[in-house]
């Protein structure tokens, strides 16, 4: 005899997201766990609470892989690691031109914020150097918020990074801390932690977030988001792996479009006023169903990501706009 589950009531969960509760373990997981047949309520609970935030509006960041492999540490996930073999290119930090070049292409595609992206695990003082005067000159040429990708850095860097005029610190927690360990062993959580916490002795707003589809289970999701809820990060992308050849976690596959989504409205209600973005595998796994990814999100990447392509910007317009959705001026 089958037993029936109880499910929440999804707008109830969206209220007490609104009203600053932490809605329970249980509750959680049971987002993460709901049928399909529910999904569609998630959504609209979700939305409840996105568009208490941020109403209609999508925002838009262009991400350029400003530095390409040769790097020490050992991230499973990632094409640029030292255990990695994929084919991938590899080049030290773009000279000052071809950066600028991409920040006009990411005010041509209406981006509001310019990621700026560094493999390795810190850089050393000359890149680092290059790299803030490439901060200024695209701040004194375009109207565009400035995200910055490094690595873990210290507060004396992460000063000098505010005073060149970054808006924005970009350093993912990626996975829980219970998690950490399977998914690299050169750096710890702690130090993660530690860079999102120089970030904000800085007075740089927060950007972490997390891959999902790593061999994470549904507790190390939740653990992840309440992770990054008690920094009290501002803005939280969410990846979804892409298992690329030639890395460890190459072949895993754990990731379907209603997992994805179901993974996004957890992320809504446990971090209400966040802004949450689609970013690296949305196209790969979300699929159709992209545009649904919108009720709980507000922000995605336009443009491709650091070695993997995106869709064409233009259907990204499109969707946004099919889907009823308004950019942010």
């Amino acid at each position: 005899m089958s037993q029936t589950v109880t499910l929440p009531n999804w707008n109830q969960l969206a209220d007490r997201s609104l009203a600053g509760d932490i809605i329970s373990r249980e509750e959680a997981l049971a987002v993460l766990s709901a049928p399909n047949e529910v999904l569609l309520e998630q959504l609209a609970a979700a939305y409840k609470v996105r568009k208490h935030y941020w109403g209609n509006r999508v925002r838009l960041h262009f991400l350029l892989n400003a530095q390409s492999g040769l790097c020490p540490e050992d991230c499973h996930y990632c094409s640029q690691s030292k255990i990695s073999t994929a084919e991938i290119e590899k080049y030290p930090l773009m000279v000052q031109e071809k950066i600028l070049a991409a920040a006009a292409r990411a005010t041509s595609l209406k981006a509001g914020t310019f990621c700026m992206v560094l493999s390795g695990r810190s850089p050393n003082e000359t890149t680092f150097a290059k790299f803030l005067a490439a901060v200024r000159e695209v701040k004194a040429n375009y109207d565009l918020k400035i995200c910055a990708c490094l690595g873990l850095l210290s507060e004396e860097q992460t000063q000098r990074l505010a005073a060149a005029g970054v808006d924005r610190v970009n350093h993912n927690l990626n996975t829980a801390e219970s998690h950490h360990e399977q998914i690299c062993t050169t750096h710890t959580f702690s130090d993660r932690v530690a860079t999102v916490e120089n970030v904000k002795a800085a007075g740089i707003t927060t950007c972490s977030g997390g891959i999902m589809g790593m061999g994470e289970s549904d507790d190390d999701i939740i653990n992840l988001a309440l992770s990054l809820r008690q920094l009290e990060v501002t803005s939280v992308p969410i990846n979804f792996l892409i298992p690329i050849p030639g890395t460890p976690l190459a072949g895993l596959q754990q990731l379907n479009p209603q997992r994805c989504l179901r993974i996004l409205c957890l992320f809504r209600f446990l971090l209400p006023s966040q802004e949450i973005r689609i970013a690296g595998g949305r196209e790969v796994h979300l699929r159709s169903l992209q545009p649904l990814g919108l009720y709980p999100a507000n922000s995605i990447f336009i443009g491709d990501y650091l070695t993997t392509p995106g869709q064409a910007a233009q259907m990204d317009l499109d969707m946004i706009r099919d889907a009823g959705f308004v950019l942010e001026e």
